[in-house]
């Protein structure tokens, strides 16, 4: 779970690397417009794509106990890489990475901000009572976001220091994990704070994103059925759709924090969601392959989480927590 969590921060970092697309206002123009002082930003990127997307884990797993099932078993110490790579079809026929705006909806703009931005936000810094810190209010539009084939291959050699290149990549086998899948968002809201945090948190999620959040086209791949004359097995689904619980949109309630070193214990971020109960809906079960026959549907109505901040205690939500090791 951890390398996946690391793919999506890499992928919010490639949506920052695209910074020549925004458009700034400074502060007197925005005060004559508004009569508020802040810094507004428009990020103005229709579409993003990535060719492939690795990440590294330099020491791999380390060689441990020599009986399947156990920690350890099969590690042999050496680096390997997550990736994402094109997978032949659609939007991802030869990207890893395809990240656009959500046109569906009515007239195709139901899902995107007024300002037709990708994202807008609003900066502004504040005394705090002698703790100062940055406001940054962000909005986003719904997305479509397409990912290609996800798997895992031994990491080529670090390039040396003369070298015409930066690439890595990564060499050998590639076993595939997932065969790819397609994210459809609403639009959303976060609030930063940078500096203090008066609001409780680095990052709070409070919105509802119109429509919920829809999964498609998800392959699972079981690559230790593989032979010279039989494909990888693949448990294919449709489409997954989440919502709250008896409603068509998903609502969002979650507080983002990072904590920083503390005698033996190196940090972490910690994230808190508070949204709620949820009804999921799987369309199209496939098992063996795509094209193999769907045993049907799987609805689940009404799911909560709860955690446990004393013994006996339940609070409606869930806790999850992203180290290193």
């Amino acid at each position: 779970m951890k390398k996946f969590t690391k793919l999506a921060l890499v992928s919010s970092l490639a949506i920052s690397a695209n910074a020549m697309a925004m458009q700034a206002m400074d502060d007197a123009s925005l005060g004559a417009t508004t009569g508020q002082d802040g810094i507004n930003i428009g990020i103005g990127i229709s579409k993003i794509e990535i060719e492939k997307l690795f990440i590294h884990d330099n020491d791999g797993l380390a060689a441990g106990s020599l009986t399947a099932g156990q920690a350890g078993f099969g590690g042999t110490g050496e680096a390997g890489a997550i990736y994402i790579k094109g997978n032949g079809t659609g939007a991802t026929a030869t990207k890893g990475i395809v990240i656009g705006a959500n046109y569906g909806g009515v007239g195709g703009t139901e899902f995107l901000l007024p300002s037709r931005n990708l994202a807008d936000l609003q900066i502004d810094s504040d005394a705090g009572g002698g703790n100062p810190f940055i406001n940054i209010a962000a909005q986003v539009s719904g997305l479509d976001i397409h990912i290609g084939e996800i798997g895992v291959v031994a990491s080529g050699d670090v390039p040396a220091a003369d070298a015409t290149t930066i690439r890595r990549g990564g060499q050998g086998t590639e076993n595939a994990i997932l065969t790819g899948l397609s994210v459809k968002t609403g639009p959303m809201t976060a609030n930063i704070q940078l500096g203090a945090a008066p609001q409780g948190a680095m990052i709070k999620l409070n919105a509802t994103m119109v429509g919920g959040l829809t999964i498609e086209n998800l392959g699972i791949l079981d690559n230790s059925t593989k032979t010279t004359t039989r494909a990888a097995g693949v448990i294919h689904l449709d489409s997954i759709q989440v919502t709250d619980a008896n409603s068509r949109d998903l609502k969002l309630n979650q507080s983002i924090s990072v904590f920083g070193e503390e005698g033996n214990d190196k940090g972490y971020v910690r994230i808190v969601s508070t949204s709620g109960a949820h009804d999921t809906y799987v369309k199209g079960i496939h098992l063996g392959s795509k094209t193999a026959a769907s045993i049907g549907d799987m609805e689940v109505q009404g799911m909560q989480t709860y955690f446990s901040p004393a013994v006996g205690q339940y609070v409606p939500g869930a806790i999850i927590t992203i180290r290193g090791h």
